[in-house]
């Protein structure tokens, strides 16, 4: 378990990559799970090379809002990673539901993907904020030997929900980033979800970020660098595996 602090993220990286004109498009396409066209926006770098398998973010939007809000946070340090970033829609954009947009639905996103793209199936990673970073975090426990790794700012996995630690077949790494303001997320619940997966031999990562309150879209430039920091080390030793669950 590491525990860190970083000083209201205004260190490191200038780096900003010229890109071409189809590196800044999002587009908004749609999947089949379930018998049903689920919605999601896709960032694509125009420099991907078909030969080359790239890792896929997954990013989990926060309450009323849509895949891609986050997405297009995410574009400009994916062109100058090289990666894949898609952003589902909720089926409330109030809050995810396990039932109806849970293992089955985001694996059904990625398998489409996969069969599209050159995507390095053992660096497929998990990103949420807020609502979306809860749902984050069950996922990759959930899915453990199925996504890399799963990074969230802003998430916990609440008291009722623990018993999903449980499932995990795979000690996923896991990173939490939240501020030290989070009127929302305060930092009695981060250190009860942590010490949650501890007593279940999980190791995650918590990263309290000072003067820093809820809002990630202002503080995304810097703080998704560090998120990739900790994600794109990250590799599944074997071919993923995906559990399929009757869950309601």
């Amino acid at each position: 378990m590491i525990h860190r602090t970083l000083a209201a993220l205004t260190l490191l990286f200038a780096l900003c990559l010229p890109f071409a004109a189809e590196d800044t498009k999002i587009v908004k396409e749609s999947f089949e799970s379930g018998g049903k066209r689920r919605p999601y926006y896709l960032f694509v770098p125009g420099s991907l090379k078909p030969e080359t398998p790239v890792p896929l973010l997954v990013t989990l939007h926060g309450s009323g809002k849509n895949g891609k809000s986050l997405v297009e946070k995410w574009k400009d340090l994916a062109v100058a990673q090289g990666f894949i970033v898609a952003g589902p829609d909720a089926s409330n954009s109030e809050a995810w539901a396990i039932s109806a947009d849970g293992p089955d639905a985001l694996r059904d996103l990625v398998e489409s993907l996969k069969v599209k793209y050159p995507i390095n199936d053992r660096r497929v990673y998990l990103f949420g904020h807020s609502a979306g970073a809860n749902f984050a975090l069950l996922m990759g426990l959930l899915e453990s030997e199925y996504y890399a790794a799963a990074a969230v700012h802003a998430g916990a996995i609440h008291r009722d929900s623990q018993a999903y630690i449980d499932r995990a077949r795979r000690k996923i790494p896991l990173s939490i980033f939240v501020g030290d303001s989070d009127q929302f997320f305060p930092l009695a619940m981060i250190n009860e979800t942590k010490e949650a997966l501890i007593r279940r031999g999980h190791q995650p990562e918590v990263t309290i970020i000072k003067n820093h309150d809820h809002n990630y879209y202002d503080a995304a430039a810097k703080l998704n660098r560090f998120v990739w920091d900790f994600l794109k080390g990250k590799e599944l030793a074997a071919a993923p595996r995906h559990e399929q669950y009757d869950i309601r």
